[in-house]
């Protein structure tokens, strides 16, 4: 079996193209102003790409003994209904992390519908029945009539009815005024903040949706009961308000942002008819056509026992998260899973090429379609990205950022998501007084330079020992290896796999990487995007 290496997780996770995808940071939990600034560190410099000394000078030692003894610390059960638990000890602090990882992402929504996953995303932390209302049974019949009136505002609103239109307005914004009344905000993150509970958070991607925090060990039963209830039973309340929150974090994310505009168009035009090719925040048109029934039925669909993963990683005892996990997990009711979607990047003959002209710095963009990490070769791409980004000794660093022809350059192993054939994403950030078309010429030669010249023993051990390293460092993270364990555990069929992956690693050779490169790098599985300064 080929692997995710950990290597490209944790860089994927706090890529640019972590960013474009919309993987998100909760806006109610980070400030706006914060979160540009992280997207302009993210943007203005290489981020985990660069990794730290340690990693390119650190000794091959083998880290065997080690992995086992974490391995012997982790356990699994899967619950009567197919939820899966992952469970790992590490007993040096009275601390936990949690990761619900729910195995579906925004490639699994419908057309016409884009959005719903992310929308969800945000719903859930809005409450149930018990938390988050005054008088729930005062309440529902409120957020129906809301659903009725803006079911009526959209046919209005397309026949042209002027007056009907003012008039069902007046009577939405009332009745949303009402149902204000009861609602109780943001009280599952102060349940949680209260209890010491912190990093509640949670992310959507193309693939998957993650929500995660941490809790004081003596919480674990808290977190059960908080955790199964929001998915138990969620109520998406202020659906309407939240719509208004993910309008304006498209319009600042895409709409205003040169780069995140480029992003979406290229996607779109390296990947049409793919679910990849649509962006996980959803269109304009879709979000303000989403309705609360929607979102329910995307829930019902897709958020089923046998498509959550949780992993646990902290200071507990396994027999107690069984035991818990069956009282408050097990009251979900199996129930069939959506279909797998099929999704295969289309056939290409030829280069596929955008230029927009933005007021932006010059960007340089070139996407290889590449295929999902099940694929036989899936470690030699991942060492292609890490020999062309992996630190200050890398090819790129050395020849586009010391010699001052960028700013920033990265590369994506596989962009927007891995679990279907994707991109290998290269993306450069042009410096003042040089050109897109240098640029350019500066990725070719080292693209060439893979494709004809074998990669030195050297070298390849030193992206060899980087992983390595990397992979202690995600070791040493609570919540690194709460996500990394399910995340494994869904996209390879095993969490074991995280340490295999090392094996698969180690295995890769000069000549594999040169085969490889030959396949990947070719016209007809390229799209380039050029981000010009508009005049």
């Amino acid at each position: 079996m080929h692997y995710l290496n950990p290597l490209a997780a944790h860089r994927q996770a706090r890529s640019l193209c972590h960013l474009f995808r919309l993987d998100r940071f909760r806006l109610d939990r980070v400030s706006w102003h914060r979160l540009v600034a992280l997207l302009l560190a993210f943007v203005l410099s290489l981020g985990l790409s660069q990794q730290p000394a340690f990693a390119q000078t650190a000794p091959e030692v083998d880290i065997q003994p080690y992995i086992d003894g974490v391995v012997n610390r982790i356990t699994e059960f899967t619950l009567d209904n197919g939820m899966t638990f992952i469970v790992m000890e590490r007993h040096q602090a009275p601390v936990v992390s949690f990761m619900t990882y729910v195995n579906i992402g925004s490639a699994y929504e419908q057309e016409g519908k884009t959005g719903a996953a992310h929308f969800l995303e945000h719903l859930a932390f809005k409450g149930t029945t018990q938390i988050g209302t005054l008088d729930y049974q005062a309440e529902q019949p409120l957020l129906d009539r809301l659903d009725t009136l803006f079911t009526q505002l959209q046919a209005a609103q397309t026949a042209g009815q002027t007056e009907e239109v003012v008039k069902l307005q007046e009577e939405f914004d009332t009745v949303k005024s009402e149902a204000a009344q009861y609602i109780k905000q943001n009280e599952f993150g102060q349940i949680v903040e209260q209890a010491g509970g912190v990093g509640l958070n949670a992310t959507t991607s193309a693939d998957a949706t993650r929500y995660f925090y941490s809790f004081p060990s003596n919480k674990l039963e808290l977190w059960m009961s908080l955790e199964s209830e929001r998915f138990l039973a969620p109520v998406f309340r202020e659906f309407y308000e939240e719509r208004d929150v993910i309008l304006e974090e498209r319009r600042a994310r895409t709409d205003n942002s040169p780069i995140g505009k480029m992003i979406e168009v290229f996607l779109e035009t390296a990947l049409p008819g793919h679910p990849y090719g649509r962006p996980v925040i959803g269109y304009e048109a879709d979000l303000l056509s989403l309705t609360r029934q929607d979102i329910q039925e995307f829930y019902e669909a897709h958020y089923t026992p046998d498509n959550i993963i949780i992993g646990i990683v902290g200071d507990v005892d396994p027999n107690q998260v069984k035991e818990f996990a069956e009282a408050y997990f097990g009251r979900y009711q199996a129930r069939s899973s959506a279909p797998e979607i099929e999704a295969t990047a289309p056939t290409q003959t030829e280069p596929n090429e955008i230029v927009l002209e933005l007021p932006s710095e010059p960007w340089y963009l070139e996407g290889y379609q590449r295929p999902a990490i099940t694929a036989p070769d899936n470690a030699v791409y991942q060492m292609i990205a890490s020999l062309l980004v992996g630190g200050r000794t890398s090819r790129l660093y050395k020849s586009m950022i010391e010699q001052q022809l960028a700013l920033n350059v990265d590369v994506s192993n596989s962009f927007p998501g891995d679990r279907y054939s994707n991109l290998m994403l290269l993306y450069a950030l042009t410096a003042p007084n040089h050109t897109i078309e240098e640029v350019a010429t500066a990725l070719d030669t080292e693209i060439q330079r893979l494709k004809t010249e074998p990669v030195s023993a050297e070298e390849l051990d030193r992206v060899k020992t980087q992983t390595r390293a990397s992979l202690l460092q995600a070791l040493a993270s609570n919540q690194g290896m709460a996500s990394l364990l399910p995340e494994y555990e869904a996209k390879t069929g095993s969490w074991r796999n995280l340490f295999e992956e090392l094996k698969e690693i180690d295995a890769v050779t000069a000549e594999d990487v040169q085969r490889v490169a030959q396949e990947l790098f070719q016209p007809q599985n390229l799209t380039i995007g050029k981000l010009l300064t508009a005049n």
